[in-house]
């Protein structure tokens, strides 16, 4: 038998900003990620996850933003 437990959060308006702000960023990394992969197909050539995975370190170095977010988000 399986159950589910539904959480209701009610953030503080500072919370939902700052939780909006996070989900935009880990977006737009995904977004840039996705556009780096279908490029390199279109161009013969294969991009892995892990490649892209190594490169997190360099992208987080040159955009500030993108150290505040966790390596588990």
């Amino acid at each position: 038998m399986r159950r589910a437990y539904v959480y209701r959060l009610y953030p503080t308006k500072g919370q939902a900003a700052a939780v909006q702000w996070r989900l935009d960023r880990c977006r737009e990394l995904y977004n840039a990620c996705l556009e780096e992969r279908r490029e390199a197909w279109r161009h013969g050539v294969s991009v892995s996850y892990f490649e892209q995975k190594r490169a997190l370190p360099a992208i987080k170095q040159v955009r500030l933003e993108y150290r505040e977010i966790d390596a588990q988000v």
